[in-house]
């Protein structure tokens, strides 16, 4: 790899490790302090909402500067103050004020690393996996660390490992150069087609369903596990098994890229997501099963998103990258992780969990009808 790109890399490392931590385990920290499921599913979605509303502000703010590496420093350094508001929170209210700020920064680094890692890379898309793949290594180290140390620490010293993590992202950021000259730069006009572009509206409306999919995932999956008997360790190992799954696919994307439409990359993710999401809401008990629903993760996530980055690549030019992937990230991760968010917090009570994985599944099914429907098969 180019050495101008190993920044890149150290960051989405650094990033994913400290996403590893805190998606995997903080809804059990806040559950062990007395939290609701309603409730820690409200608290879980203020990150998507965030992602909802700050990444256009931020992507817009660095293309119009054009300087993304310094505002994603500056982000990486107001996320690490708001997050160690959270040692003094103590109840629902509190949690609520620390994670919104902090949830403001926080949203806005990954869009605009996203930008800057295509400026780099300019014409040579194809080799955007072997970067972003250095964030999957992070988050399997990660979650299979903090759950071997969680079985014999207690679930408060999670917080005090998330803080030393995320410091160390913000250290990472200093390293991140500007993208070379006529890479980026600033632009004023509005995106190139907007909303107007059916094939956008159709891949964001998927996106959505496929972030709403996952939501359950991401909020309950570790309490699911647990609820059943399973040991932090092993919770720890199922999570790096999807993420292993996740870097062969992203290794593997420069050669399917060339070989197979968008379309079909995400029409073949949206349909293994219907089937991961039914296998984890009924068939939890069944090890073997489980693993198997993990390993999906490669094409319901992995494959999903470097489709999706790859199309916004090609249709929209490098001076509006940021906003293109903002409005991506605001789309799929925040309206998609808020509706499924609070979705899965209220099913989760009322329903339990074999009916919250299978709307889930409904989710991406509906996801799948509209990449057939939007997208042309070229």
């Amino acid at each position: 790899m180019n050495t101008r790109f190993w920044p890149l890399s150290a960051w989405y490392f650094c990033y994913f490790a400290f996403l590893g931590a805190f998606n995997t385990y903080f809804g059990l920290y806040l559950k062990s302090v007395g939290i609701s499921a309603w409730h820690i599913g409200v608290l879980l979605s203020l990150y998507p909402v965030m992602r909802l509303v700050a990444p256009n502000f931020w992507g817009w703010l660095a293309d119009r500067w054009g300087t993304r590496a310094r505002v994603v420093r500056y982000a990486m350094g107001a996320t690490l103050v708001a997050f160690a508001g959270i040692l003094g929170a103590s109840d629902f209210w509190s949690f609520l004020a620390v994670i919104v700020v902090f949830a403001f920064f926080g949203s806005a680094s990954l869009p605009l690393v996203e930008a800057l890692t295509l400026a780099h890379l300019q014409h040579r898309i194809e080799r955007y996996g072997r970067i972003r793949l250095w964030g999957s290594i992070g988050f399997i180290l990660t979650v299979q660390g903090v759950g071997l140390a969680l079985d014999w620490m207690p679930i408060s010293s999670l917080i005090w490992i998330c803080l030393g993590i995320l410091g160390t992202a913000a250290v990472s950021s200093l390293q991140l150069a500007e993208a070379p000259a006529g890479a980026a730069h600033p632009a004023g006009e509005a995106l190139a087609g907007g909303f107007r572009n059916p094939e956008m509206l159709a891949l964001l409306a998927a996106c959505f369903m496929m972030s709403a999919a996952h939501s359950p995932l991401y909020v309950f999956y570790s309490i699911h596990l647990v609820d059943h008997g399973y040991a932090k360790t092993a919770v720890g190992a199922l999570w790096a098994l999807g993420v292993v799954a996740e870097i062969l696919v992203f290794l593997a994307m420069p050669r399917l890229m060339r070989r197979l439409a968008v379309r079909t990359i995400l029409a073949a993710s949206f349909a293994i997501a219907v089937l991961r999401f039914l296998l984890i809401g009924w068939a939890i008990d069944f090890p073997l099963a489980v693993a198997l629903a993990q390993v999906m993760h490669g094409a319901t996530f992995g494959a999903c998103h470097a489709a999706a980055v790859a199309a916004l690549n090609r249709w929209y030019p490098a001076r509006q990258q940021a906003r293109a992937q903002a409005l991506y990230s605001s789309a799929s991760f925040g309206a998609g992780g808020l509706i499924g968010g609070l979705f899965s917090g209220y099913a989760w009570e009322a329903l339990g969990a074999g009916p919250t994985y299978t709307i889930a599944a409904t989710f991406a099914a509906g996801g799948l009808w509209m990449v057939l429907r939007g997208l042309r098969p070229q």
